[in-house]
Parts: C-alpha cells; structure tokens; sequence
C-alpha cells in the first residue's frame, strides 16, 4: 500500500520531467495545459463574484426572481455569467438580447490575468525560433514578425478552447423554466472574449505595449492606430453627452427610481446595473452624433433631427430621453464631431506610416473611415437588442446605418487630413538632386580604360544604317561594373550641407520612416544593356 501512494505522489512528477525545460531549469507544461488551466481558474472566480452579488439580492429578496433556495441562485447567477459575455435567452414570447456591455469588464480582466498567468507558466519567451531564415534585414524582420503572431494566436485558442467548453456546461445548468439560454451564442461569444484577451496578454508578454503593434506591418499598424484614435474620440464624446443628459435630467431619473421603491439592498443593486448599462448609453450616444439615432422600441427614434417615443419602460436611465418633438437647430451641430474624429484620425495615420506617393495618403485615410464604420456598426449591434417581444423588439441603434454614417463621416476627413498632413510632412524633408557628378566621373573613368586598351589599334568604321547592326562588327561597349561605390547619399549630403552653411541653418537628419509601397526588396536598380541582343545572336 505504502508502494501505490508513493507511485501516486511521483507520477506527476515522472510525466513532467518528460515536457522539455527551460533555461532555468525548471519544468514547464505544455502550452494547452496551462490554457486549460487558466480558463477553469477564470471561470471559477467569476462565478465566485456573481454568486456572492446574486445571494446578496437573495437575501434582500428572497421571493424575487431568483428560483427557489440556493440552487435557484446559483442557476442566476450562471445567467449573469453568460450575460456577461453577451449570450442571449429565449422567454416566452421573444428573446433578450439588450445586455450590459460594463459587466463583460469582470470576464475580460479575469482572462487578460488568467492569459498573462499562462504565458509565464509555460514560459511562452522561450519558445521563439531561435533560427530564422536568411536574407536581408526586411526578411528577418518579417520571419520574427510572423512568428511572434503565430505564437500569440496559438497562445489564444489553448485559452478559448476549454474555456468555451466550460462555458457549454454552464448554459446547460443555467436553463429554468423562463429563459433559455442559446447555446450558440454562449460558444462563440466565450470562445471570441477568450481568444481576443489571451492573445492580448500573449503579445504584452513579448514586450511593451509599443511593441504590440510593431507586431503589425507598418501601413496596418497607421489603419489600426487612426480606427482607434477615432473611435475613441467619438465614444468619449458619446458618453459626456449622456452625463450631461443625465444631469439636466436628474429630476426624472429621481423620480422613477423612487417609483420602482427598490429599498437599501435594491437601490445599490439598482444602481450598479445602470451603471453597466452606461457602456451601452454611450455606443448610443455615438450614434446619436453620427446621425442615425437610436430606437426605443419600434417605431420610435432619437437622432439630432428629432425625438419620436411612445410608452418607456419604467428604467430610471431611460429618464435622460430628450422631449419627443423636434430638436433645436444647434443640436444639429453635434453631426461635426465625427468629422472632427476623422481629422485627427487622418493626421495620426500619415504620422505614424507616411508615404511617398502623395496620391496614396488619402485612400489610406479613406481606409482608416472604412475600419472606423465597420467597428461602429459592431460595437452598435453588440450595445442593442430586443428585450422581449412585440413593441421591445427592436432597441438600440441600427448597426448598418450607423457603420455607413461613420464610415463615410470618418472617411471622408481622414482621408482629406491624411492627404495635408503626409505633404507636409514630405515638403519637411529635403529633395535628393540628381547625383550625376560623382556617377559621371566613374562613366568617363570606366570609358577612358577602354578607350586606352584599345590605342593603336586600327579603328573599324561603324556601318551606315543602325538595321545593319545584326551582320556587321560594332564598337566594343565600355562595361562599367555593378560594384563601383554609389556615393549619391554623399553627394547629396555634401550639397545640402553647403546650401545649410551659407544659410546658418541647423542640420536636420532626414526622415527614415516613409513607407514606400513599391519598394518590396529594400531598392534594387536594374541596368539594362541595349546591345545585349547582339551576344545573344
């Protein structure tokens, strides 16, 4: 017996050892292993947080919507978990599918730890290819770049793999009588949540945050940079519009909370759900400034150009609606904030990937309005949804009309701000002359040898036509060999340097950083022989 349990408490051990080891010697599990481990330890402390809200409004409520003893609670509070991952339910008559956006925060700070915890348990720093292929500085870049972002992506689905499964179980204990989850739903959206926070703690393992997006080549990294910049712009301005609307309307809001009478416990609980919801209100307050608006309800729409609403729920937050009627003319001049957006957004692009080609900048830019609708519209389908049936079926801002709106809004300023700032940036930078001085000189060098070898020898008459060429003797050619020094960076050097001098100007070093889209091998100048056809006959 004593022999069994020493086999027991060593095997672990023995299976292990067999998993290679890293420079400190120190066993490390496989990369699954340490995927599957941090999505149990995920889902288990936010199931721990959601019980322990959900028994304290139990315990103010006992006969609520909870279900009947601890069983039903704890059935509500994997509801709440799925929920947080924005997984619908299916009740009697429609669907919920309106969910608060802030509470999906608790899930993804779990897993961006959980993800940060699996790298360095399985020691993801040593596992870079320490070979990479040959070739120039480019292509070793480019070797590292695409497998750091294989290692991230492997990384991401060890994490959302079990932890999408996991999540299958809790939608399956989660069903009662009312709601239902979708099963679908839970998968993928567990699935998407995990894999998105995994790679991001991944790739923040590999360096600092600048070094994240230097993962990207350069022209995606300026798209990406300027999408966020805009949008950030415009979900800032979107919230500041909801706070100011709550505080001009912080007497309605008083008043049907006081309508509700949730009590101590209920009003606390109350509040923190509103204060979820706020993510969701400001989405809506940027598609307020874009335009389009959004419903509460069918039939109804708040947008800059007027206010259309029937009957509102009984939702304190929903007491910051404007007035149903027309809007005033200034409210209108909230539409230029997304212009304004897009601006910046413009500028960014060309600073952090500037380009030569003057005509380019502005489809980039254009590119960067395109990204900017196309997020907009998915941040405003994921802050909307039905919340029931029949009149609630349709809440929230129409995501197709608000990716448009952005896009063409976003687009159009970034590409005309994108277009100014890479020319000003350009004309910053001094213009190489023609170096045909120092390249002259080593022509006539090169022609001179030839011309000496040949001294003394009877010169031979070129033919009459040029057609003639194919069936009589040509002059040799001088050949200038393709490894004499190119010194046209000194020449230009020298030339700037003495304009600089008579000008008492200071010396700026030239930009390195303009991304030149038709250069693929770092520069390559091919010389073309015309008589290359007469050795080949």
């Amino acid at each position: 017996m004593t022999a069994f349990l020493d086999q027991l408490r060593t095997a672990p051990r023995a299976v292990l050892s067999r998993f290679p080891k890293g420079d400190d010697d120190e066993t490390r599990r496989p990369l699954p292993v340490s995927g599957m481990l941090a999505g149990a330890g995920t889902l288990g402390v936010g199931l721990a947080v959601l019980t322990t809200l959900t028994l304290i409004g139990w315990a103010a409520a006992p006969r609520g919507a909870f279900g009947q003893g601890l069983p039903g609670v704890f059935r509500a509070a994997c509801q709440l978990w799925l929920a947080a991952h924005h997984a619908g339910f299916a009740i009697p008559g429609g669907r919920v599918g309106l969910l608060p956006l802030g509470l999906t925060i608790l899930p993804g700070a779990l897993l961006y730890r959980a993800g940060l915890w699996m790298a360095r348990d399985a020691d993801l720093r040593l596992r870079m290819p320490a070979r990479l292929p040959k070739g120039t500085p480019r292509d070793v870049e480019n070797a590292r770049r695409r497998a750091q972002l294989a290692l991230v992506a492997q990384a991401g689905i060890s994490l959302a793999a079990p932890y999408a499964l996991l999540a299958g179980m809790i939608a399956l204990v989660a069903q009662n009588e009312v709601t239902q989850p979708f099963l679908g739903e839970a998968l993928a959206s567990h699935l998407v949540l995990a894999f998105l926070a995994g790679s991001l703690a991944t790739a923040r393992t590999i360096g600092p945050w600048k070094s994240m997006l230097r993962l990207l080549p350069d022209r995606t990294r300026s798209v990406v940079a300027g999408t966020a910049v805009a949008l950030s712009i415009m979900l800032v301005t979107g919230m500041l519009l909801v706070l100011g609307a709550i505080a001009v309307n912080f007497g309605e809001i008083q008043r049907l909370s006081e309508m509700l009478s949730p009590g101590f416990v209920g009003g606390l609980l109350l509040l923190l759900v509103e204060g979820l919801y706020l993510v969701n209100a400001a989405i809506w307050g940027m598609s307020y400034i874009a335009g389009p608006g959004f419903a509460i309800g069918t039939g109804t729409l708040v947008a800059p150009t007027g206010v259309k609403l029937s009957a509102v729920p009984t939702v304190p937050l929903l007491g910051a609606l404007p007035e149903p009627g027309v809007a005033p003319p200034w409210i209108m001049g909230v539409i230029a904030l997304p212009f304004l957006a897009g601006a910046v957004a413009g500028v960014v692009v060309a600073r952090v990937a500037p380009t030569p080609t003057i005509e380019a900048a502005p489809l980039w830019g254009f590119g960067c309005g395109l990204t900017s609708g196309a997020m907009a519209g998915l941040l405003a389908a994921l802050s909307g949804g039905p919340l029931g049936g029949a009149r609630l079926s349709a809440v929230g801002p129409s995501p197709w009309e608000v990716a448009l709106s952005v896009a063409l809004e976003v687009g159009v300023a970034a590409g005309i701000s994108a277009g100014i700032a890479n020319w000003w940036l350009i004309s910053r930078r001094p213009a190489t002359p023609e170096p045909v001085r120092k390249a002259g000189a080593v022509i006539a060098k090169a022609a001179g040898k030839v011309r000496r070898a040949e001294k003394g020898k009877a010169a031979r008459a070129l033919p009459g036509h040029w057609l003639d060429a194919t069936e009589a003797d040509t002059q040799p050619i001088p050949v200038i060999k393709d490894d004499w020094t190119d010194e046209h960076a000194a020449a230009a050097a020298e030339t700037f340097a003495a304009i600089r001098a008579a000008r008492s100007e200071p010396v700026r070093p030239p930009r390195n950083d303009i991304v030149d889209e038709s250069d693929d091998r770092g520069g390559h100048v091919i010389y073309v022989d015309p008589y290359a056809w007469e050795r080949d006959s």
